[in-house]
Formats: structure tokens, C-alpha cells, sequence
């Protein structure tokens, strides 16, 4: 066993690329993770090899597969550097307006539209140096994102999370239908399943939602496009008849677009949750705490206060 002057010898650093290469399993992505060229990279991981005796990654085309011996100190290392990084972090103050941190978050692809660029404003006053990250994400992916400490915290609606994280709902999604500016009455039921609709495959449990409700009152509906995420729906809804659900401030936000409209669902329809969870062992990091604070504040359901801040 070595001793604590032993300790003075080993390099830190090398277990946080190691697990980085548990994570990536590429040596040009760990450089990209972590800020490093890859030359660095295989020099860390070559005296990582000395260090633990072991060729811990072999490569397999693209890909470092890990070696038994790699896995089982995988899973010795990932709870002590765990502890280190709160311990360091619980001792460290934070001072957003000074800072320079870089925060790995992870948004779903509607908050990345309708809420990150109100966020980024309040942020930018505050925390000028900060600097965001951001991973997409969805309620299948969060999970691992999690556990593989790629995210500190994440936004979306959310399934079944890891016992080793934490959970709060921000708000409580509502749901719009989004459709060409033409003129003409609020949208009604009838007009709603005559017009072909547009669906956006990362809120796939809406697109279950919806026909699941239309088919309760024994109607259904046409759906024409599916693409895979918000940015290019107000182009495609420009100047046609197409129809989208979304949620209310993705509706909001796209409406400010000339030509776009939103109206209120002709249909009653379930809201789902906003949650932000992140890693328990982050619980207690101040600029962790820091953040997720101004989340909490600014991704509240307070309704009213959040859209009169994206008219603004």
C-alpha cells in the first residue's frame, strides 16, 4: 500500500483523463472533454499504463476498448474523486461576477430553444466570465449523462433517474398549437385535424400525448413532416397550413418570428414536468448551487413574470 508521502509521486491529473477515457473511449474526444491535445492525451494514458501495470485500453478501430483491470479501477476511482471534488468544492468560495467556471449542463432540445436565450441574458449580467456547455438531451439520455458525469445538471422532462441524483420541478409544461400567422378566428377542433401537422421527433411523448387525446374523442389528425428538432420549425410553418404542437414557451418564443401564431390547444391535454436534476454529489459545490439556483429562479413556472421577460 502506498503511504501518504507515496502520494506526493502520483499525478492527479492522469485519473481524471483515465475516467474520462472510461467515459469517451476515444482519445481525440477525452482531448475535446477536457481542453487537452491529443498528444497530451497519449502521453497521460501511456504513463497510466506504467503507473497501473496494465494496458487498460486497447484499441478496437475507432474505439479504446477498456481492459478487465481498467473497469475494475474504474469502479475503486469513480467514488474517491467523487469525494475529492466535493471536498475541494464545499472549502471553495464562489464569486460569479469574478469567475471564469465552465458548467457541463444538459437541456432538452425545446429548452434550448424557448428558454436558454432568456437564461443567457440574466447569466451575462451576472456571471459575465461563466461559461456554459451544453449536452442535448432528452428524458431517455439524461440518465446517463448523469452517471457518467458529463453533466453537473440538466433540464427536461424527466423519467427514471439514478438513485444518485436529485430532482425539482420548475414548472409544469402546457402546450400550444403553433401555425402560420393568416389571419382568421382561434383555432378550433375541426380546423386543428384538417390541417396536416408538423411534429418534432425529440418530444415524442407530446406527438403519444396528442394522438392518444384526439383518439379519445374519436378524432385523429394528418402528420406531413416530422423533423428532429425546433430550430428550423418557424421557416416551416411560415406561408403554409401546417400545424405544431409545442410547449408554451417554445410558442412564445417562436411567435415573436414575423408570420408565426399561437394559440391554445382547442382540446384539454395533460402538462408534463420541467424538472432540473443533477448529481447528489454535487449537492453542496457552491458555484453547483449557484447555478441551479438561477435556474430555479429563472425557469420557475411563475408564467406570467418569464413570458413578460421573453416579450421583452
Amino acid at each position: 500500500m502506498l503511504s501518504r508521502n507515496d502520494l506526493r509521486r502520483t499525478d492527479m491529473n492522469l485519473l481524471v483523463i483515465f475516467e474520462a477515457m472510461m467515459h469517451e473511449r476515444n482519445v481525440s474526444r477525452v482531448g475535446e472533454k477536457l481542453f487537452l491535445g491529443q498528444p497530451a492525451v497519449s502521453s497521460a494514458l501511456a504513463r497510466l499504463r506504467v503507473m497501473f501495470d496494465d494496458q487498460l485500453f486497447i484499441r478496437n478501430g475507432r474505439y479504446m476498448e477498456p481492459t478487465a483491470r481498467a473497469a475494475d479501477l474504474h469502479e475503486l476511482l469513480t467514488p474517491m474523486l467523487d469525494t475529492i471534488a466535493t471536498t475541494l468544492s464545499q472549502v471553495a468560495d464562489f464569486d460569479p461576477a469574478e469567475s471564469n467556471s465552465t458548467f457541463h449542463i444538459g437541456l432538452s432540445d425545446d429548452v434550448e430553444y424557448g428558454l436558454l436565450p432568456m437564461f443567457l441574458r440574466h447569466l451575462r449580467t451576472e456571471a459575465p466570465g461563466v461559461k456554459l456547455v451544453v449536452h442535448r438531451t432528452n428524458c431517455s439520455h439524461m440518465s446517463n449523462l448523469l452517471v457518467s458525469g458529463e453533466i453537473s445538471v440538466g433540464i427536461s422532462h424527466t423519467c427514471e433517474l439514478p438513485a444518485t441524483s436529485k430532482r425539482k420541478c420548475l414548472r409544469m409544461i402546457k402546450f400550444m398549437a403553433l401555425r402560420a400567422d393568416l389571419g382568421g378566428e382561434v383555432l378550433n377542433l375541426d380546423e386543428f385535424c384538417r390541417r396536416p401537422h408538423a411534429t418534432i421527433s425529440s418530444m415524442s411523448s407530446l406527438i403519444n400525448d396528442v394522438d392518444r387525446v384526439l383518439n379519445q374523442i374519436n378524432r385523429t389528425r394528418l402528420v406531413l413532416l416530422d423533423v428532429p428538432q425546433f430550430s428550423a420549425l418557424a421557416v416551416l410553418l411560415a406561408d403554409s397550413d401546417l400545424v405544431a404542437v409545442v410547449p408554451d414557451y417554445v410558442a412564445k418564443a417562436m411567435a415573436t418570428c414575423a408570420g408565426i401564431r399561437a394559440d391554445p390547444l382547442p382540446f384539454e391535454i395533460s402538462p408534463l414536468e420541467l424538472s432540473m436534476v443533477w448529481r447528489a454529489v454535487a449537492d453542496n459545490d457552491p458555484a453547483e448551487r449557484w447555478l441551479r439556483s438561477r435556474f430555479s429562479e429563472y425557469l420557475s413556472d411563475s408564467s406570467r413574470r418569464l413570458f413578460s421577460i421573453v416579450a421583452a
